[in-house]
């Protein structure tokens, strides 16, 4: 199994942009991504958030 480094910023909570980042992606793709009910968000405002734990363990889970 091939390991992988991600780089998270160590926050309680990721922002679009900091997904954006992390995952080598587009701004589209990133809300898209968001908006896509794959981990939980939060609504702050007009921001999106997600938690930087969740987002790891989205990351991290194997897929079929």
């Amino acid at each position: 199994m091939m390991e992988s480094t991600i780089n998270i910023k160590p926050t309680a909570v990721m922002s679009v942009a900091d997904i954006q980042q992390a995952l080598g992606i587009g701004r589209r793709q990133a809300y898209e991504l968001v908006h896509s009910g794959k981990f939980h968000t939060v609504k702050a405002g007009r921001r999106i958030l997600v938690s930087s734990e969740v987002f790891y363990t989205w990351m991290t889970q194997p897929t079929d």
